[in-house]
């Protein structure tokens, strides 16, 4: 059996600090090994949320919290006491010292590891915790015109984003990239371009098309 990653709900809460983000999904193991997961974000906050929940009902299951922050240029995790998020495959809410000391947390990492790359909201957390900046052109900004081109920069990591216009980001700003997907969720679908990728579509919700620097398709 091949390890799957089941993407759930997309919840947008409108809070006093700003709006909360949480997507849900479900992980099977190569083994039918089952696990619950929940990725939480505020964009312009300090950090995410984990939650990972395993062995509903059955002796020894847990449901495992842990912070998302930025680390070194990266993203790291740490096991936090309070209670995140309640999932469908979780047992009782465990501290970070049971967490600590219990037998599968090797697994529930292993589904952290693998959720954070295979899971299309799992881009947006970590480009909102690394402040992932992009340039647009001015009609993007001003909103007037739908993103159509994105594209990632092999020289310097730069994401470029351009709509309907001929344009280019010669005369573009710069803002977080995080904020445009806020807007457009279709966006998710790019956030893991590699350096020296590009995709573009005809309309907002149609389908991208991935090529490299020489015009070659890459991947669908």
């Amino acid at each position: 059996m091949k390890i799957r990653v089941d993407e759930g709900r997309l919840v947008q809460t409108v809070a006093e600090h700003g709006t909360d983000w949480r997507a849900f999904g479900e992980f099977v193991g190569p083994r039918g090994e089952l696990a619950s997961y929940a990725l939480g974000w505020t964009p312009g906050g300090n950090g995410g949320r984990v939650t990972v929940g395993i062995g509903v009902g059955n002796e020894g299951g847990g449901t495992f919290h842990a912070a998302v922050r930025q680390h070194e240029g990266d993203i790291a995790y740490g096991l936090v006491d309070e209670p995140f998020e309640t999932v469908p495959q979780g047992g009782p809410d465990l501290t970070a010292a049971e967490s600590r000391a219990h037998e599968d947390l090797p697994f529930v990492w292993a589904v952290v590891d693998i959720v954070m790359v295979r899971d299309s909201r799992a881009s947006w957390l970590r480009h909102c915790i690394l402040g992932t900046t992009s340039i647009a052109t001015e009609q993007v900004l001003a909103g007037v015109e739908p993103i159509l081109s994105v594209s990632h920069a092999a020289d310097d990591g730069t994401w470029q984003l351009v709509g309907t216009s001929d344009g280019t980001v010669d005369n573009g700003r710069i803002s977080h990239l995080h904020h445009f997907v806020e807007h457009d969720p279709t966006l998710l679908d790019v956030l893991d371009l590699e350096p020296g990728e590009r995709a573009t579509r005809r309309r907002v919700g149609g389908r991208w098309k991935r090529v490299d620097l020489h015009g070659r398709a890459t991947r669908r």
